[in-house]
């Protein structure tokens, strides 16, 4: 980091103050501080909300993704297509979920189902998130040391104080007084910035990376991978376990069953103008993929070419060193990008990629300080409260919840020690709400059968689930391991490590061979293998012959001296008398990941909705009055009201209603252009490949053409998403001027019905 570096740096959040600061005389009521008054367009909301969902967590997530699987994840990817093209065209749950006019998902819940449950989702949503957010702060924190190469302590006078803590607090201080200056205005109009900002910063650092590393040196690194671990050929996946086809099939399930579910951003699903401009702006939405998503892919392929090419031999060693220093694979996975990044951009370059990145921080964080609070106040509190708070106490509850938020984040992050990747944690750790909010959210708003009962059983269901997969993951492997255990006692210090649960007694006798550094590791090798290497070579001691022919009793073990002359036993632990119990839990811990137990959550939770809805159907339950519930027919509401499409053109029944003018309709098939053309592609391949067959060599050059297109296309759509953008933030400033707020409309929902009636039934 240059000076230049440095000034770019600082320079661009003190633009965003300045921008923060100028919405602040729109945030003084509750539904300017919560839904920004809903006065956004769909353009301002497409490049904010993608800001808001491609943080610096997001993007560190997908670069280890991506430097794992490269161009296979894009193809795998491809199977979205068709669910993003049915999603965006027919306004799946955004578009009802606009009309029922609610601020948060819990406040529908409270329309549809009942106030209880509405308090229970909240909860759960509420303690959900948070601990999905509460690693945000330490990946951005360690990302930023490895990148802006910052000391491990800073001194103040004769005291060390370690950095990580202090970053970790001014990032978060920053997001927060975004947050207080201008609630869901400010929110959405920094994060607008930030956007467009990345946007154009990600296409040049795109741009410099493919002229700077020819086609013919990518192609050698991707070329070079192992087979079973391909980063061309997508068939080429048997030796992956984290990223494999079965990872992206339950990606497209989870589009569908969790869209609405996660509530990370829920100011943005209240924030549109209305229920058109939130399904034009989730179609525009997209396009986020073709322009910030193409950064994950570029730059974790070009560290592959640092890392293996002898001309970036002195690079590759220095990165190298960095990673080899973390205590776990996870964690040098976290910072292998940064550090390379800081080897690989010259200067200025370098000073606008940290301010894109910490633009993408303060994003994420202000979007999700925002809803965490937000869901905590106006989900568990709020519903307690017969009379409702004034505008001034309701918006101080507000941030004082907020505020609540970021210690917790900020403390949660401090203790946290990763032990799988991003992806898997934040998939998990989020289904906890979505595994079983997805049913109640789909079933409440398309199925008039959909009852209470089956509402509450779904959502206990999946946060049962996903809950005790949390808790597993971080266990240690001994604790669930139902086989015998080697145990090494050297200098006081006890260590444990996992035998395979099928050794028989008489395989013991071979321990001391050299098949003990196979057989006697963690069941985690990413943060074990070293120590237990370590662990072995002790025992064995300093001649490595100790051992070798030596028999391991069970009960006595096997005794000895390291080179020091301390005193060391190598014993094994027979196998639990728990084993039939732990080995289930066991096989959950160690072989299931979390997109895995994601998919299991689901898949019990729908069930336990549609058989207990059938149920009260077959008891004669009355159906739920979905007109009110949509504010359509007698219920609508002027203004807010969007025209029903019956069955008229083929156009309109694929999603083209009669809300779209000609200019939403020629946008909305250029956009879907794009993953309808790749799916004929995809099917086109994969015909030919089962035909065929198809080399590592075609699939590099498929993906050279691919790379080239979706730049080109990337640079288009900048263009048009900033020129959009900025329209529509001065129509929404114009709105906000004109705007008389309603102090009813603060979330709570209106019924002379008895709050426990839906429950009783």
């Amino acid at each position: 980091m240059t000076g230049l570096d440095w000034a770019i740096l600082f320079l661009f959040p003190l633009g965003l103050l300045v921008a923060a600061l100028y919405t602040r005389p729109h945030a003084g009521s509750v539904s300017g501080f919560l839904a920004a008054n809903r006065c956004a367009g769909r353009y301002l909301i497409a490049v904010a909300y993608g800001m808001a969902q491609l943080g610096v967590i997001s993007l560190v997530w997908y670069w280890q993704q991506n430097y794992d699987v490269a161009y296979t994840s894009i193809w795998w990817g491809l199977m979205e297509g068709p669910a993003m093209i049915i999603i965006a065209l027919s306004g799946w749950v955004i578009y009802r979920y606009r009309q029922t006019r609610a601020m948060t998902l819990a406040q529908f819940f409270e329309m549809r189902y009942s106030r209880r449950f509405r308090v229970f989702a909240g909860l759960v949503a509420f303690v959900s998130g948070v601990i999905n957010y509460g690693i945000f702060p330490a990946v951005a924190a360690r990302f930023f040391i490895a990148l802006c190469g910052l000391p491990e302590a800073i001194m103040f006078g004769e005291t060390a104080v370690s950095t990580f803590p202090l970053l970790m607090g001014f990032m978060l201080a920053i997001a927060l007084l975004f947050v207080f200056l201008g609630g869901q205005v400010a929110v959405i109009v920094t994060d607008f910035l930030q956007g467009s900002f990345a946007n154009v910063v990600f296409l040049v650092i795109i741009g410099y990376l493919l002229w700077l590393f020819p086609w013919s040196r990518i192609e050698t690194a991707l070329l070079a991978a192992p087979e079973g671990k391909s980063l061309v050929d997508p068939f080429d996946l048997g030796r992956e376990e984290n990223f494999n086809v079965w990872y992206w099939v339950i990606s497209v399930i989870v589009l569908f069953y969790g869209m609405m579910g996660w509530q990370g951003e829920s100011g943005y699903r209240a924030a549109a103008l209305n229920a058109h401009e939130a399904k034009m702006a989730n179609i525009f939405n997209g396009w986020r993929f073709r322009v910030l998503m193409l950064i994950t892919l570029v730059l974790p392929v070009a560290i592959r070419v640092v890392m293996t090419d002898p001309a970036y031999a002195a690079e590759a060693e220095l990165i190298n060193a960095y990673t080899g220093a973390q205590p776990t694979a996870a964690l040098a996975a976290e910072v292998r990008t940064p550090v390379a990044v800081a080897q690989i951009l010259p200067a200025g370059l370098l000073g606008l990629f940290a301010a894109a990145l910490l633009g993408a921080f303060i994003s994420t964080n202000d979007t999700y300080l925002h809803s965490w609070g937000s869901i905590f106040i106006q989900d568990v509190v709020l519903p307690f409260r017969k009379k409702p708070l004034s505008q001034k106490a309701h918006l101080l509850l507000l941030k004082c919840s907020i505020f609540g938020v970021a210690i917790f984040a900020f403390v949660f992050s401090l203790l946290y020690k990763p032990n799988q990747y991003i992806a898997m944690f934040l998939a998990l750790t989020g289904a906890v709400f979505v595994g079983g909010a997805g049913s109640a959210i789909i079933g409440g708003l398309y199925w008039k059968r959909g009852t209470t009962a089956a509402a509450w059983a779904a959502m206990i269901a999946g946060m049962t689930l996903s809950g005790g997969g949390i808790i597993l993951k971080q266990l240690d492997a001994t604790t669930v391991h139902p086989g015998p255990m080697l145990v090494v006692e050297h200098d006081g210090v006890e260590r444990r490590f996992t035998l395979s649960p099928d050794m028989e007694e008489g395989e013991w006798n071979s321990l001391g061979d050299s098949s003990l550094a196979i057989t006697a590791n963690l069941l985690e090798p990413d943060e074990g293998s070293s120590a237990a290497r370590a662990a072995v070579e002790l025992a064995w001691g300093e001649d490595r012959t100790s051992l070798r022919n030596a028999t391991i009793d069970p009960s006595s073990g096997v005794s000895g001296s390291d080179p020091e002359g301390e005193p060391y036993l190598v014993r094994v632990e027979r196998a639990s008398s728990l084993a039939p119990l732990l080995a289930p839990l066991a096989y959950v811990r160690n072989d299931m990941t979390g997109q895995v137990l994601t998919f299991w959550s689901i898949v019990i939770s729908i069930l336990l909705y549609v058989s207990i809805s059938l149920l009260g159907w077959v008891t004669g339950r009355a159906p739920h009055d979905m007109d009110k519930l949509l504010n359509r027919g007698v219920h609508a509401i002027e203004g807010d009201q969007a025209a029903i499409v019956s069955k008229g053109t083929w156009l309109e029944r694929f999603g083209f209603d009669r809300n779209m003018t000609g200019w939403d309709r020629f946008a909305t098939a250029i956009t879907l252009l794009w993953p309808f053309g790749f799916t004929l592609v995809f099917i086109v391949i994969l015909v030919w490949r089962e035909q065929f067959g198809l080399d590592r060599a075609w699939w590099a050059g498929y993906w050279h053409w691919w790379t080239y297109l979706a730049f080109g296309v990337a640079a288009a759509v900048t263009v048009w998403f900033t020129v959009g953008g900025f329209r529509d933030l001065r129509r929404m400033f114009d709105r906000l001027r004109n705007y008389v707020p309603d102090e009813a409309d603060d979330g709570h929902v209106a019924s002379s019905r008895d709050d426990l009636r839906s429950d009783i039934e």
